[in-house]
C-alpha cells in the first residue's frame, strides 16, 4: 500500500507538473495542403532551394541569427511561389506560410502558433497588412505595424516576410541563370 501511495505522490508531484512543462501550446490555424490550395489554382510544382554561403549570410542578416537548415522546399506556378518557413517567435517556432508574386507578398498566413501569446498574429487585420509589399534596399517597402504584447511574433513574421520576398527573386526564371 505504501508503494501505491508513494508511487501517487511521485506522479503527483513530478509527472503533471512535467506534463504541463512540455504541453506546449499548438494551435494548427491551417494545413499545409489546404494553404497550398488556397495559394495556387492547380496542384503546383515543388523545388529545393540550396542555400549557398552568401544566402545563408543574407537570411542570418534579415532573421538575426543563423538559419538551421542547408537548403529550403518551395512550391512554385507560373511567376508564383509559396514558402513555408518556421520562425521562433518569444521561445517557440510559428509556422508561417507566405505566397509571393511579381516580387511582391500575395498572402501571409499563420499555419501554427506554438506560443502562449501573441496569437493575433494570426488574424487577418494583421496578416493583410503584408499585401503588395516588396523588398526596399535591405528591409520592406512599408513598415508594418505591431500588436501589444506580441512584439517578438510580430518580428518573427517581418523577418520572415523579408526572407520570403529574397528567396522568391532568387528562384525567378530570369535570375536562375545568373546564379
Amino acid at each position: 500500500m505504501k508503494q501505491v501511495v508513494f508511487g501517487f505522490l511521485l506522479y503527483l508531484c513530478v509527472g503533471i507538473p512535467g506534463a504541463f512543462a512540455l504541453g506546449i501550446p499548438q494551435i494548427q490555424y491551417l494545413s499545409k495542403e489546404d494553404f497550398l490550395a488556397q495559394a495556387f489554382a492547380d496542384e503546383p510544382g515543388w523545388k529545393m532551394l540550396r542555400l549557398n554561403r552568401d544566402l545563408k549570410k543574407q537570411i542570418n542578416r534579415i532573421l538575426s541569427h543563423p538559419y538551421p537548415a542547408g537548403r529550403i522546399r518551395y512550391w512554385h506556378q507560373g511567376n508564383r511561389t509559396a514558402w513555408i518557413i518556421d520562425e521562433i517567435g518569444k521561445d517557440q517556432p510559428i509556422t508561417m506560410g507566405i505566397v509571393v508574386e511579381n516580387n511582391a507578398i500575395v498572402d501571409i498566413k499563420i499555419l501554427v502558433y506554438r506560443e502562449e501569446r501573441g496569437g493575433e498574429v494570426h488574424e487577418e487585420s494583421f496578416t493583410r497588412q503584408f499585401a503588395n509589399v516588396t523588398l526596399r534596399g535591405e528591409g520592406l517597402s512599408k513598415s508594418i505595424d505591431g500588436i501589444t504584447g506580441a512584439t517578438l511574433s510580430v518580428n518573427a513574421v517581418t523577418k520572415v516576410a523579408e526572407m520570403a520576398l529574397v528567396l522568391h527573386q532568387l528562384v525567378q526564371p530570369d535570375q536562375v541563370a545568373q546564379h
